[in-house]
């Protein structure tokens, strides 16, 4: 018999459990929607769920019920592409993606030689996105081996289910930023082996991108890709039409900027694509027939005017995608913001992106991008109590309007428009509630 105390919360609970599609009705099989719902948590995993009328009978009289009932509590959030070295240049003002990098990032980066300065940028970048809501995500790190180090740590701590890596680079960069293809290796093959799979961490192989990557060590990429197919692998994909442009001309032999990554290796099931802009029919295909995922970021590419995500031809590829804040390119840590601008988007090109498939994709479409469905993503039993509690009334804009709402749909697409880190009123991380900004770090809260 399990002894451990349980806890229990009461609130509107709202989880996916398929892609509900361009649908706009509440009445939409692949929602689950609980108006008056009890969730009940035990040892960092959710035990059950389901109406409050039907479970408050089992909770024992002594345990106390949390009372969320103005919230709706939902998965937490997960961010499939994002670059903790960049929270210092976010919202930076760079002409497009190659400028960006020579006067923003690159110089950024540099300073994270210093572990202390790397330790510090952990620490604030974790805070801000368990301050929005997001429990997961899919982060770069820097060419520097401590910045992984530091980066685990700090997540660890946490508890946090956090995937990142070292970026490998050795060419069109500055100097003092490139390793070679064997340090590349030697670095990530150890990183790899001492932080993959050590309570919720996981490794990501991370060539920045074919730019910035020789033949060779695209080559090492692809052999650890080949040696250790449990990691991920994450790097960016057709962003710029400059930046494709100059892949072409260093990869003349390629069909396409995806087929350099291809010929070496690196397209497989648990390969992350950022950006995926402008791909072609084939290239979308090839994508969705190998297993890899695109990262759409709709923030940053919007930010650079770099181009357009175009969900329906996606869609008609079969191609699984995800959503992400891509900071500091993207210009929030807030999923509710990225959801906002998706939309956007897809105004633009013309096409559909309904406020329930927003959703999903920022939860369990999320998890199923990166392989992680059967643990977080839904308000199951059995799965990871990470959480996020969100007010729709968080101001006095969203109060006035949510009053108005005559259906779940509308609710949500009210939230993702008017909502921002103000609209989380907790995050939860393995069952174990966490509290606003503090200085320093997020910190349990009391």
């Amino acid at each position: 018999m399990n002894d451990s105390p349980i806890t229990a919360i009461r609130a509107q609970l709202i989880d996916f459990v398929a892609d509900p599609g361009d649908s706009m009705s509440d009445d939409c099989d692949a929602l689950r929607h609980v108006p008056d719902g009890l969730l009940i948590l035990r040892d960092g995993r959710i035990l059950e769920r389901g109406p409050a009328a039907e479970l408050l009978g089992k909770i024992p009289a002594h345990c106390p019920i949390l009372d969320r009932r103005h919230c709706i509590v939902m998965p937490g959030f997960v961010d499939l592409h994002v670059h903790y070295p960049q929270i210092d240049v976010i919202a930076s003002p760079g002409r497009d993606l190659l400028d960006w990098l020579d006067r923003y990032t690159f110089p950024a980066e540099r300073r994270f030689s210093d572990p202390k300065h790397a330790s510090d940028a952990a620490e604030r970048f974790l805070d801000e996105l368990l301050a929005n809501g997001t429990t997961t995500a899919l982060a770069f790190g820097t060419v520097h081996r401590d910045s992984i180090d530091t980066f685990f740590e700090a997540a660890r701590a946490r508890q946090l289910r956090m995937i990142a890596g070292k970026v490998m680079m050795d060419r069109n960069c500055p100097e003092d930023l490139r390793d070679t293809p064997d340090q590349a290796y030697r670095d990530s093959r150890e990183l790899l082996e001492r932080w993959h799979g050590v309570d919720r961490l996981g490794y990501a192989i991370t060539p920045r991108f074919a730019i910035t990557s020789s033949p060779e060590q695209l080559a090492a990429a692809g052999r650890l890709a080949h040696e250790h197919p449990s990691a991920w692998i994450h790097s960016h994909l057709s962003e710029n039409a400059d930046e494709v442009d100059w892949v072409a001309r260093l990869f003349p032999q390629a069909r396409s900027y995806l087929g350099v990554y291809e010929q070496f290796g690196l397209l497989r099931d648990r390969a992350v694509y950022a950006h995926c802009i402008w791909l072609d029919r084939k290239d979308r295909a090839r994508m969705a027939a190998q297993g890899a995922v695109a990262a759409f970021c709709p923030t940053s590419n919007l930010f650079l005017g770099s181009g357009l995500f175009d969900l329906a031809a996606t869609d008609e590829a079969g191609l699984r995608y995800g959503l992400a804040t891509d900071v500091g390119g993207g210009t929030s840590f807030s999923m509710l913001r990225t959801l906002a601008e998706a939309w956007k988007v897809a105004q633009l090109k013309g096409q559909k992106f309904s406020p329930l498939r927003a959703f999903y994709l920022a939860t369990l479409g999320g998890a199923r991008a990166l392989g992680l469905a059967d643990r977080i993503g839904r308000l199951a039993p059995g799965y990871e109590a990470d959480l996020v509690m969100l007010d729709p009334k968080a101001t006095p804009l969203a109060e006035q309007r949510d009053r108005r709402c005559e259906s779940v749909t509308e609710r949500l697409f009210a939230l993702m428009m008017l909502g921002d880190d103000r609209s989380i009123a907790q995050t939860w991380i393995l069952g174990r509630p966490w509290g606003g900004r503090a200085p320093g770090r997020v910190s349990p809260a009391t």
